[in-house]
């Protein structure tokens, strides 16, 4: 049941992310996607990190640097390159191809082991997805499909690395989240600057919008999903990512009054059956230790070490 609860938390993340698109289209200014990324890092990273009252200390800024670059720097600007380079389905699909990255990374650094029951999840999920967003008349383009595929790279690395680096000892998923919003947006903000200029004028609703995005959709999302990633496994975490595209066309059926057809239903529910069975999957797959945690069992074995009894 602790297990349970936890992937229901973290799946409210990607759940959060799928309003995404229905937020920008209705609220914020258009053509703004890295000054949206920014409003959505920066405030909420300096936040969080002022409620958890801790700063990274030693190897953790660079550490939190990379993480931040990783999961949001680079992530926000690749894909929002790919979205407006390709039609709005096959920036999905390479979405949600994500979790093949992680699998295999996961597998290469924390020794996590794929079954192959976790494989099928994320390429069903992944075909689940492509029923539900790709249409008859989606075009490739080159430079956006390598954004694409970039920057689903660059958040499963991240994902992974953040399992392998764990936190500091006392420092809870609070301040990592903030750590890392903090870090991706001031990556961000030299981007912005060049490409977009200065910040537009925010309306009423555009204000509403971001305050939502940097509160709900990045602050806790986020700060959820990383809870997720300190205490399930990378891969576990990883597979809930369709849920976003998902929650994308149900919004966008609930309140944009975008139509469903029956083969994008079909498609939801073999996404949405594929993300449990990942579930199942993973949580069957015995797991060796984590780096970190085969560190604090050498520890706790060594009775001369004062961390013993912690």
């Amino acid at each position: 049941m602790k297990r349970l609860a936890t992937v229901a938390l973290t799946a409210l993340a990607p759940i959060s992310w799928g309003s995404t698109y229905a937020v920008a289209t209705e609220l914020l200014p258009p053509d703004r996607p890295l000054f949206t990324g920014v409003m959505r890092a920066l405030p909420a990273g300096l936040l969080l990190t002022a409620l958890a009252r801790t700063l990274p200390k030693g190897a953790w800024w660079w550490k939190s640097a990379v993480l931040g670059t990783l999961n949001i720097g680079a992530f926000f600007p690749l894909l929002f390159l790919s979205a407006y380079r390709l039609p709005g389905g096959v920036a999905a699909i390479l979405g949600a191809a994500g979790p093949l990255f992680v699998v295999g990374l996961a597998a290469l650094v924390l020794g996590e082991r794929a079954s192959l029951r976790t494989v099928l999840a994320a390429v069903v999920g992944a075909f689940g997805v492509s029923m539900v967003v790709l249409t008859a008349e989606a075009e490739l383009d080159l430079v956006g499909v390598v954004a694409g595929v970039i920057s689903s790279a660059a958040m499963g690395a991240g994902t992974v690395m953040t399992k392998r680096w764990g936190r500091p000892e006392g420092v809870g998923p609070l301040a990592m989240t903030g750590w890392q919003l903090t870090a991706g947006g001031l990556v961000i903000i030299p981007v912005a600057a060049l490409v977009e200029g200065a910040p537009p004028a925010l309306d009423g609703p555009a204000l509403l919008g971001y305050g939502y995005m940097m509160l709900i959709n990045t602050g806790i999302a986020y700060w959820l999903w990383f809870r997720g990633i300190g205490k399930l496994t990378a891969t576990s975490v990883t597979l809930l990512g369709p849920l976003s595209p998902l929650t994308a066309a149900v919004i966008g059926w609930a309140a944009l009054g975008q139509a469903l057809t029956p083969v994008q239903l079909v498609g939801m529910a073999i996404a949405f059956g594929a993300t449990l069975a990942g579930q199942l999957a993973v949580a069957r797959t015995p797991q060796p230790f984590s780096s970190t945690e085969q560190i604090d069992r050498n520890i706790s074995m060594d009775l001369s070490n004062e961390q013993v009894r912690r």
